[in-house]
């Protein structure tokens, strides 16, 4: 066949092709993703929060320069990050795998040995003689996508990249959530540690009048018992709040991958919760989708895996290429004479007959694919109730607060009252320390619920999802050449 005959067969052959195999990405119409139910403002919404935009810094909603440092630290430093980072790393690398298959491709070698021949291989009766044999060549080809096996490949590829983001993004707000979680309990632990001393120390004072009224005949052994009793269950409450305290600092010293002394200043010494002194922002479930790295993971990998459908069909398909080589082979003194020198180009047509499964991977990969739909929608599902249920304990911890708080001030109020009768003369000393012992307790239970509310809105901000923006920012910009 001429060379003119040989294009003109691999032009018909390349314009053949004009559609991808396997089935074009696109969302599903039925999947949960695309129910009205799950885009609109959330149930449950009350006073406490509002339908604004959740910030990508949420904590800094707090406003505490020592939680920010540490959060900035732990962005900086922690290993989870690092693994994500090297995850991600590797899923971009295989992309560019995946888009230089196909195409151009080239090769060269050069060797040389000391050959005895076969001579009967070349239908001789004579011996062949000894020589020194030389072999030089290159070669190229173009393989042609005509199927669209390589695209789909490089699309399955790219979707796989953009969910190992997603997952690294999802690394990133829980490592935050996870800083200023271990930052509130050392603050929680500390404080309600002051306050239990408090109680200690009172009860200590009551302890020592009932022993002494007991002493001048006015009181029993009961009582004494019991105001003893009440001091040592005080007393065995304290190494739980130093615990706590130690456990959150040994929490962010992990999540920092830094020494306790190389902490922060002022960290170990917080005795102070984190507030937010404003109405928590939490949108709606339209932005709420869009914003939760876990939902756009399971998207991809659904994108990701439709693509596979179509890798799995084109193996059904020949590869078609179109090469070139030249060379020169002989005995070692005659390299680049005319009668050792060969040239070659042409269409090469390489296929395996689909009789090993490949209709089997087409179905498998069809499989998966309803799979990771059925994965996308459970995501999507579980997104809305973890912020539902958020919301509605956050509002419930805030009802109980505000009740404690009103008892708290009552307690107040009660134990200035006995102060001044006793000062008056009109109250005794031990109902003056019972009236301010009633009074702490109430701060301890404030104080617990305070620690419950902080930790609910954590809860919650991780449930919504926020904070993932600066990482995909930051990542998109280190990925700029």
């Amino acid at each position: 066949m001429k060379p003119a005959h040989l294009a003109a067969v691999g032009l018909g052959l390349l314009l053949a092709g004009c559609q991808l195999v396997g089935p074009d990405y696109h969302l599903p119409k039925d999947a949960a993703l695309q129910r009205p139910d799950v885009q609109g403002e959330f149930a449950g919404e009350g006073t406490n929060v509002i339908s604004a935009p959740v910030p990508a810094d949420w904590w800094k909603l707090y406003q505490d320069p020592k939680l920010n440092e540490l959060v900035r630290q732990a962005l900086a430093s922690n290993t989870d990050l690092r693994v994500a980072a090297a995850n991600l790393s590797r899923a971009r690398a295989q992309v560019e795998q995946a888009q230089s298959a196909g195409g151009w491709s080239g090769s060269a070698k050069a060797g040389a040995q000391r050959l005895q021949e076969s001579g009967e291989a070349f239908l001789l009766a004579d011996k062949v003689p000894v020589a020194n044999v030389g072999d030089l060549g290159i070669s190229t080809s173009y393989q042609f996508d005509l199927w669209g096996t390589l695209q789909r490949g490089i699309e399955a590829a790219q979707a796989n990249a953009d969910a190992t983001q997603a997952a690294a993004d999802t690394a990133r707000i829980t490592l935050v959530a996870d800083v200023v979680r271990a930052y509130t309990q050392v603050c929680a632990a500390n404080e309600e540690h002051h306050i239990a001393e408090q109680s200690l120390q009172l009860q200590a004072q009551s302890t020592r009048l009932t022993q002494q009224l007991r002493d001048a005949g006015r009181g029993d052994e009961t009582q004494v018992t019991r105001s003893e009793t009440q001091f040592k269950s005080l007393r065995a409450e304290l190494p739980r709040y130093e615990a706590l305290r130690q456990s959150g600092l040994f929490r962010l010293s992990m999540l920092l991958a830094k020494p306790l002394d190389q902490l922060p200043s002022g960290v170990a010494t917080c005795a102070e919760l984190p507030q937010i002194a404003q109405l928590l922002p939490v949108g709606d479930g339209a932005a709420l989708l869009k914003r939760r790295p876990d939902v756009r993971q399971a998207e991809r990998h659904l994108a990701a895996a439709t693509a596979q459908i179509g890798v799995a069909t084109g193996a059904l398909y020949p590869d078609i290429s179109i090469g070139a080589s030249i060379g020169t082979v002989g005995i070692i003194d005659n390299l680049g004479t005319a009668p050792t020198n060969r040239w070659g180009f042409g269409p090469l047509l390489s296929w395996t007959i689909p009789t090993n499964g490949s209709r089997a991977r087409i179905r498998e990969a069809e499989a998966a694919t309803q799979g990771a739909l059925a994965k996308f929608d459970g995501v999507v599902l579980n997104a809305i109730r973890e912020t539902q249920t958020s919301l509605v304990q956050y509002t419930a911890l805030l009802q109980r607060r505000d009740a404690l708080a009103e008892a708290e001030a009552s307690a107040r109020t009660a134990a200035d009252q006995t102060h001044q009768f006793f000062q008056a003369g009109r109250e005794s000393f031990l109902a003056d320390l019972q009236a301010t012992r009633v009074y702490t307790d109430m701060r301890a239970q404030l104080s617990a619920a305070n620690t419950q509310v902080a930790m609910s809105q954590i809860d919650l901000f991780l449930a919504l999802g926020g904070g993932w923006e600066s990482g995909r920012t930051q990542a998109a910009t280190h990925a700029k050449p």
